[in-house]
């Protein structure tokens, strides 16, 4: 079992930059492949990036590509999502999730656990 608990989210301007972070219980964290999701109100859970378990291979979504970056620390049991240029339309509750297979997925059913989100909120 993988608990997972996100962190970072908040209240911010057009144009700012957060920081999620999710932090995860379990040993073998390096072995999964890590991927954040976000679900607006009355909006279907959407794919924003994933991360590989050995971190050297990452994948976004073309909304959030060249202003969010997602990264993993293995040695802290961490993946985190900075976010950049930050527009309204990025407000959501996101998710952090984990999946055993290692190689990632843009799918939400292919991922194992998931977090309890963090909302973050982008005003114009």
């Amino acid at each position: 079992q993988v608990q997972l608990v996100e962190s970072g989210g908040g209240l911010v301007q057009a144009g700012d930059s957060l920081r999620l972070s999710c932090a995860a219980s379990g040993r073998t964290f390096s072995s999964y492949a890590m991927g954040w999701f976000r679900q607006a109100p009355v909006k279907e859970r959407e794919f924003v990036a994933y991360i590989r378990g050995s971190g050297g291979n990452t994948y976004y979504a073309d909304s959030v590509k060249g202003r969010f970056t997602i990264s993993r620390d293995n040695a802290k049991n961490t993946v985190y999502l900075q976010m950049n240029s930050l527009k309204p339309e990025d407000t959501a509750i996101y998710y952090c999730a984990a999946t055993v297979s290692g190689y990632g997925s843009s799918w939400y059913q292919s991922y194992d656990y998931w977090g309890q989100g963090t909302q973050v909120t982008v005003s114009s």
